[in-house]
């Protein structure tokens, strides 16, 4: 990194703790300009959780006011940011929850977001007819697996700072990424329209419980409220090497 570099973000990291500290204070203006700074980030955390299903921005609003009520607690112990996203997670959780108690509501709302295929080139349909079976496999992973493959493989956040977001050491989310991993390649398997996306070759070694091989290439959907872009295409998740959990981590 660049003495350059260094010094705009140190510039970035005071004014961003500036606003943060004013926004504690009560200042109403500082508030509106973290929501401005950071909408994006949340809300695309929230999709890629919740799917194209949810009112996303039913969903941003409560993050929003979740951090307005604990802003003053907040005391710069982890990155703004971090806090936010961690914020944003339990959000989503609590969602998530909320439409399995409520299952009826559930599927009425994912009929009503079901794509019509009809105005849709074909190969826009197969995507997107692939990019939901994934969705509906990643459903079947239990939530802790689901959560840090989502924001490892689809948000990019290193295990690091996913360990900070959901509160546990960084082996167990390698654990529990590993496992979203294995589980997800076996999933795909009985899947029509996902099995091209696995390598034949990975079959003996998921099914004795070792990391597949090949790149990782994470499956992305990009609402507009999502500053990455790459059209919505499933792709096969990856266990490089170096992903098998060490010895003791927990799943």
């Amino acid at each position: 990194m660049t003495a350059r570099a260094t010094v705009t973000g140190a510039v970035a990291k005071r004014e961003l703790d500036e606003l943060v500290e004013r926004a504690q204070r009560g200042n109403a203006a500082a508030f509106a300009e973290l929501f401005r700074k950071h909408r994006s980030s949340v809300a695309a955390i929230a999709y890629r959780m919740l799917g194209p299903s949810a009112d996303l921005e039913d969903v941003v609003q409560e993050v929003f006011l979740q951090v307005h009520r604990s802003l003053p607690d907040f005391r710069g112990q982890a990155k703004f940011s971090t806090w936010l996203h961690r914020v944003a997670v339990n959000v989503v959780l609590m969602t998530r929850r909320r439409a399995r108690s409520r299952p009826s509501y559930a599927r009425e709302e994912a009929g009503r977001h079901e794509p019509d295929d009809r105005q849709q080139p074909d190969q826009d349909v197969a995507r997107t007819r692939r990019l939901a079976a994934f969705r509906k496999l990643l459903d079947r992973l239990s939530e802790k697996k689901r959560t840090v493959f989502v924001l490892h493989e689809l948000e990019g956040m290193a295990p690091a700072k996913i360990a900070e977001i959901v509160d546990c050491p960084v082996l167990t989310v390698r654990t529990r990424l590993f496992y979203a991993r294995r589980e997800l390649a076996q999933l795909m398997r009985t899947e029509p329209s996902l099995i091209s996306l696995v390598d034949p070759g990975d079959h003996n070694e998921t099914s004795q419980g070792k990391p597949d091989k090949g790149r990782r290439r994470a499956a992305r959907s990009n609402p507009k409220t999502s500053s990455r872009d790459d059209g919505g295409e499933v792709s096969r998740p990856a266990s490089g090497k170096g992903a098998q959990p060490r010895k003791g981590g927990k799943s």
